[in-house]
């Protein structure tokens, strides 16, 4: 599946298997992805009760959005919503959110109750779901899919079944994030962030996200780009300006009597600026403006991008942010206390 933006916040979650057979799960948890977050039931009916019990979490909608305070000055039949984009970025500083489910596996032919039943009483429907399920009840699968109940199904006696599964596991994580972030997507295309839903941005940054190991990342609204994390928790930012940003950084500095190397490095679009102490432009007490200036890659999509991708960007106090590695550590210790 090919998908068609970049969601405003990623990050590595949980899997849930549901199959009546313990020899089978076990033998599933030794052959899934090594760094996939996962948790196995043999009772269909525990995992119904795991997975429809209240996480006491605000909702994405209560997080990221508020009624302006500027609302009392409109009638009563205008409503000012505030998006805040930088409580995106602050989602990395959510020590659970690795334990959030957004993916469930489960078999079809269970006792007391199927597979399409567990799915049908899952309460969370941003949940996306696979059903595991033998030749005889194929006809039975595809049906569930047309009717959207489930989002995947995979033929258990399949040769390749642990490779399908692993590719559809990642595939419907990212489809999990692309759901949770639409809200925030249409609020954005209404104006910032165009690179977000440009094509060919949007190959450009999964390179960059392989390249760099990257796991999970979040939308940066200053400077204008996306945070990104390793699976050890070593950051990097990713700025992204247009021609217009550019030149709007430019003007600032010129008219702050900037140093002329800086103004002729904005003016040619040599470097993308990172001025993280001032929260944004070029101000005169900026003595370590060099270091404040990353070399620009320039990148034809929709429109022309200058990016640079900054190590251990300043601003964004990551000392304390949990780490991936450090939570399926956690979750091994769990799991091995668990079977004691």
């Amino acid at each position: 599946m090919r998908h068609k933006e970049i969601p405003p916040f990623y990050y590595p979650t949980t899997v849930v298997f549901v199959d009546d057979s313990r020899d089978f799960l076990a033998n599933l948890g030794l052959q899934l992805d090594a760094g996939l977050a996962f948790r196995l039931y043999d009772s269909p009916v525990d995992a119904l009760v795991a997975l429809n019990g209240s996480t006491g979490q605000p909702s994405l909608v209560e997080r990221f959005f508020s009624v302006s305070r500027h609302g009392d000055e409109l009638p009563l039949s205008h409503h000012v919503i505030d998006l805040n984009l930088e409580n995106i970025a602050r989602e990395v500083h959510n020590e659970r959110r690795f334990e959030q489910v957004s993916v469930v596996v489960v078999d079809y032919d269970m006792p007391g109750i199927d597979g399409l039943e567990l799915c049908r009483n899952l309460k969370n429907p941003a949940l996306r779901k696979i059903l595991l399920t033998g030749k005889a009840d194929e006809k039975v699968a595809v049906g569930a899919f047309n009717q959207g109940l489930i989002d995947r199904f995979i033929l258990k006696q399949d040769a390749d079944v642990i490779p399908i599964l692993n590719r559809a596991i990642v595939d419907l994580q990212l489809a999990y994030f692309e759901n949770l972030g639409r809200t925030v997507m249409d609020a954005l295309a209404l104006g910032s962030h165009a690179f977000l839903r440009d094509p060919l941005f949007i190959e450009e940054f999964r390179r960059i996200c392989t390249r760099l190991n990257i796991v999970e990342f979040y939308l940066s609204a200053i400077p204008e780009g996306i945070l990104m994390l390793d699976a050890d928790g070593e950051a990097s930012l990713l700025i992204v300006q247009t021609e217009e940003d550019m030149l709007g950084h430019y003007e600032v500095a010129y008219d702050q009597a900037a140093p002329p190397a800086l103004l002729d490095a904005l003016r040619n679009n040599k470097a993308v600026p990172y001025f993280w102490r001032t929260r944004g432009d070029y101000r005169p007490d900026c003595h370590d403006w060099e270091a404040c200036l990353h070399p620009a890659t320039e990148f034809k999509g929709r429109e022309w991008y200058y990016y640079a991708v900054v190590p251990k960007p300043g601003g964004f106090q990551l000392d304390t942010v949990h780490a991936y590695n450090a939570f399926l550590a956690w979750h091994d210790r769990q799991e091995v206390a668990s079977l004691v």
